[in-house]
């Protein structure tokens, strides 16, 4: 770990959600001591004089721009003004202050959903906006694009070091297991641990479980952040300056059908049941794969397999919201 980021002040934004927890997880573990987090009732993210008064008093040398308004395809298509207008706030606060206050790197947290419906798999960075988006989810991927664009265009007119990541569908410890609100994953093992522990028959999966998706632990994407924010500054000032699109995803290389997935956390979390697909729900885009070959060259790769992934989220569930 480099001494400087051991010694630097970081902000993380969204610290207790999937993403940002994990990463304070790893920042601290890596002997980072001064780490900032503010909680939704200590500074909220859409006032942009709260944010304002926030940076200009605490000056952190780095941000993670973890914080954000997220959901599954229900969610996304039941709330897209609170997603477009919550998403595009937070980060537009956090980024024009960042710059403003003089913060040395700046790391925004994106989603794959930024890529069109139909892009080439594996999808790489420079596919952004060659397309139409996934209409059940295009608010959020707009905002998300914003943010991208905010981050390359104030390194073009303020000389910042903004890096935006894509990571894929993540799931791990402190997700989200709201069957209405939460992601494909987290929905499943909720759905099939309660089917298990009422001994019901059947467990209905929204889509026809075609769709393939790519999935990544919580745990990998934090030491890939910790991996981009622990360079030298000359190496990461230049590999920010030489990406075009300035964007790095972030995956496992490998995808999954939903049905093959959801077969997996029947078996894991221990449900004799059966599975039926309704097909009259969305599947959403047909395939997101990442291209990952920026950050392999970089010396990063995923770690924890799909199966130990699961395993690890199931022991969590239990132990943290079913008290099990």
């Amino acid at each position: 770990m480099n001494k400087e980021l051991q010694e630097s002040k970081i902000y993380v934004a969204g610290h207790r959600g999937l993403v940002g927890s994990a990463i304070v997880r790893r920042l601290q573990a890596d002997g980072c001591k001064n780490v900032v987090l503010r909680e939704h009732r200590e500074l909220d993210l859409i006032d942009q004089s709260a944010v304002r008064f926030f940076f200009e008093r605490e000056r952190p040398d780095i941000v993670v721009l973890a914080a954000a308004r997220v959901g599954g395809i229900l969610a996304n298509s039941t709330y897209p003004g609170e997603f477009i207008y919550e998403n595009l706030m937070i980060q537009s606060n956090i980024i024009h202050w960042s710059h403003k206050t003089g913060v040395k790197r700046l790391l925004f947290l994106g989603s794959s959903c930024i890529y069109p419906r139909l892009a080439p798999q594996p999808m790489k960075e420079e596919y952004l906006l060659t397309g139409p988006l996934e209409p059940t989810n295009d608010a959020y991927a707009v905002a998300k694009i914003a943010g991208i664009k905010m981050c390359e265009s104030y390194n073009k007119q303020y000389g910042t070091v903004f890096l935006s990541v894509m990571p894929t569908n993540l799931y791990g410890p402190e997700d989200n297991f709201d069957l209405e609100n939460s992601h494909v994953l987290p929905a499943l093992i909720r759905k099939f641990h309660e089917a298990m522990e009422s001994g019901t028959p059947e467990a209905i999966v929204w889509g026809t479980g075609n769709p393939r998706r790519e999935f990544l632990h919580v745990d990998d994407m934090a030491e890939a952040c910790t991996c981009l924010l622990g360079m030298e500054d000359e190496k990461f000032n230049n590999l920010v300056a030489g990406l075009a699109p300035c964007l790095i995803n972030i995956g496992m290389g490998k995808d999954i059908t939903i049905k093959e997935l959801a077969e997996l956390a029947k078996e894991i979390v221990g449900y004799k049941g059966k599975i039926l697909f309704d097909a009259s729900q969305p599947d959403g885009t047909p395939q997101k794969l990442l291209d990952t070959s920026r950050m392999h060259a970089l010396g990063w790769r995923a770690k924890i397999s799909l199966h130990q992934g699961i395993v690890n989220t199931y022991g969590w569930y239990k132990r943290r919201v079913q008290g099990v």
